[in-house]
């Protein structure tokens, strides 16, 4: 497979709300801390991959919220 060059410089994830969740995570764009304070001198591979790793970090956070409960609360079916 070819090798896709790149031309332009990989932009930071910042949305501006630059606040740590309970584990360490910006809420904004969910980087740890090493991630945020190191990002200018990362190369463009490892910015990509710490993107990659926000992607997952931001699927994880919608599977767990998404989840249903396992008893619905009221009262039962009658059917």
């Amino acid at each position: 497979m070819a090798e896709q060059l790149e031309f332009f410089p990989v932009p930071s994830p910042c949305r501006g709300l630059c606040q740590a969740d309970k584990r360490g995570y910006c809420v904004g764009c969910l980087r740890s801390r090493e991630e945020r304070f190191g990002w200018m001198s990362c190369t463009d591979a490892q910015k990509r991959n710490i993107i990659r790793l926000c992607q997952q970090r931001r699927l994880r956070g919608q599977k767990s919220s998404a989840a249903p409960e396992d008893e619905a609360p009221g009262q039962p079916s009658l059917f």
